[in-house]
């Protein structure tokens, strides 16, 4: 299997960096430090980047066709304009259930915003969606930790993780209801005493997978069918997710975690919990808006 590597973008040293979306029309990159409850924004250039903080653990957020943003946090679905605006509930699952917290998410094709809860201790994460119109729905139960989301060019597959169960899952997807059946394995990575689990996830034009693996050190790109294609070597052992974007859209953007690595583990790979960048052949979809094209 060919590899490339990753070079070193930022070196912002997130506890847990995740959820790296590139804005189609404010040319920028995104991402979140989930346990810091930080959302990060890179400045023109991509010389530098700022942060806006919140007082709950940040799992995912998209970005609305108005300007603002949905952000998935432990205390349910938010709403928030931005800026020094105060976000809003507009859906929390997640009532007294401690533990537990919204995770990885993203928008569909339509607009709509999924995203997933983990419970490591008893299996009991759920997937959820949150339409435009306000339509809440709860589609998958019993997910260890819920995780890379994606949808298929042509907009017939959707695919999804259970980072527990070490799997890549593939769903048949129907655009206009939002309705997803048939699951079954697309990728199921080894119980090898490795450690290496699926994490969050992007696909390409081509309809091929590029997955971040956590305790793996790469992102894995499979071709439609599950074959491994290429790997994206990075210099830090818990790769949480990655996202294309760049003037052309052909650049792979790498998010890392440096939480629960030892003293000697960090001195081992001082950039863990950085953001890393790919130039690849080819290009990615781009961002959906929650709501629809802006």
């Amino acid at each position: 299997m060919r590899t490339i590597t990753a070079e070193l973008l930022f070196e912002a040293q997130n506890t847990l960096g995740e959820g790296p979306l590139w804005h189609p029309t404010q040319a920028c990159l995104y991402w979140v430090d989930i346990e810091a409850g930080d959302l990060y924004q890179s400045q023109p250039g991509r010389q530098s980047f700022t942060k806006n903080h919140f007082d709950t653990p940040l799992g995912a957020y998209c970005f609305t066709a108005q300007g603002g943003f949905i952000l998935a946090t432990g205390d349910g679905f938010l709403a928030w304009e931005g800026d020094e605006t105060q976000p809003s509930l507009m859906w929390n699952p997640l009532p007294g259930r401690a533990g537990v917290r919204l995770n990885d998410g993203k928008v569909d094709p339509a607009g709509r915003f999924w995203a997933g809860s983990m419970d490591t201790q008893q299996v009991k994460g759920e997937l959820y969606r949150l339409d435009p119109d306000g339509g809440q729905h709860t589609l998958l139960h019993n997910i260890g930790i819920s995780n890379g989301l994606g949808w298929s060019p042509d907009r017939k597959r959707m695919y999804y993780t259970d980072s527990l169960k070490r799997t890549i899952f593939t769903f048949d997807y129907e655009l206009e209801s939002g309705a997803i059946s048939n699951p079954r394995p697309f990728v199921q990575l080894p119980d090898d005493g490795s450690d290496v689990v699926p994490d969050g996830l992007c696909v390409d034009d081509e309809g091929c997978v590029w997955s971040a693996q956590w305790h793996g050190w790469q992102v894995v790109r499979y071709d439609p069918q599950g074959n491994s294609l290429m790997a994206v070597s990075v210099p830090a052992q818990r790769v949480t997710s990655c996202c294309f974007g760049g003037d052309r859209w052909d650049q792979l953007f790498i998010t890392t975690a440096r939480t629960g690595l030892s003293e000697v583990e960090l001195g081992d790979q001082p950039h863990a919990g950085d953001l890393f960048v790919v130039q690849t052949n080819t290009t990615g979809q781009v961002t959906n808006f929650f709501g629809g094209s802006r």
